[in-house]
């Protein structure tokens, strides 16, 4: 039987690649976007994609029924993947903001996730994959909101995985590292919307460590940076193998920050991290 997942943050890059891969592979993809214009980009490219956008309860309910109605009531597996950035220091960081990047980064993921689990567990499988990063295993700076949002979300999962234990529902999370997409463009308008940089105490760093990168488009990689590809390998993994991991670490640098968070003294991590 074709097995079936529901993808979210399909309109570009990780999303994207992993639903026009898994398409080939034969699996059925439902790939959600938080914009109509983007999901009649990819029905018009051969996906069956629902509106789903993570802030709007009503919208995750309705993009389940929408799977669920098409499936005839099951689902194979769900990738939550829609998130986005809010580069500020913390400082500078409304408690609104805060609230309203965890409602796209965590909330909705939970209340989709919820809704998921009761239909795999009434088939006896499923597999969740939770898309997470280096900013959920070490933080750098400029990151608070995102850092805090990943280090929930690896905290929730890992509880997920262990009370998953024995329903036939494997819980696994990504960890991304730098991957080239359009993170860093998209989060320009949450940072307008928010961050009051200009008379921010850091307005000159603003203007140096953080302009300079949102208002790049130059094209040029960071160091470490590998294409959205790379995270559908270790999707796939998780999905296909009969005993899928727990953590699959993407990039070099995703590696060497979680060497650092075992072996290194908190001292020695900061000082490196400090000069990234």
């Amino acid at each position: 039987m074709t097995r079936s997942i529901l993808i979210t943050g399909c309109s570009s890059g990780v999303g994207y690649d992993a639903a026009h891969a898994l398409a080939a592979r034969g699996w059925r993809v439902f790939a959600a976007c938080r914009q109509e214009a983007d999901c009649e980009r990819l029905r018009g490219e051969g996906l069956e994609s629902p509106f789903l956008d993570y802030c709007d309860p009503a919208s995750i309910e309705a993009a389940l029924a929408e799977v669920l109605g098409a499936t005839g009531g099951t689902l194979d597996a769900l990738f939550n993947n829609g998130a986005h950035g809010l580069p500020a220091a913390v400082e500078d960081l409304p408690t609104e903001a805060l609230r309203d990047i965890f409602e796209s980064n965590l909330f909705g993921w939970h209340d989709l996730t919820r809704r998921v689990i009761p239909v795999m567990r009434a088939q006896g499988h499923g597999r969740i994959v939770n898309c997470s990063s280096v900013l959920g295993i070490t933080v750098m700076r400029w990151r608070g909101a995102y850092n805090a949002t990943k280090f929930a979300l690896e905290g929730l999962t890992d509880t997920l995985r262990l009370e998953m234990r024995g329903t036939g529902i494997h819980v696994s999370t990504l960890r991304l590292g730098p991957i080239t997409t359009r993170f860093r463009i998209n989060s320009r308008r949450y940072f307008e919307r928010w961050i009051d940089w200009e008379r921010s105490p850091r307005a000159e760093d603003y203007r140096r460590d953080v302009l300079s990168r949102l208002h790049d488009e130059s094209g040029r990689s960071d160091r470490f940076e590998l294409p959205p590809a790379a995270v559908t390998t270790a999707l796939i993994a998780a999905l296909e193998s009969p005993r899928p991991r727990a953590h699959y670490h993407i990039t070099h640098l995703t590696r060497i920050a979680a060497f650092g968070r075992r072996f290194l003294p908190v001292s020695w991590a900061d000082w490196i991290i400090a000069r990234v």
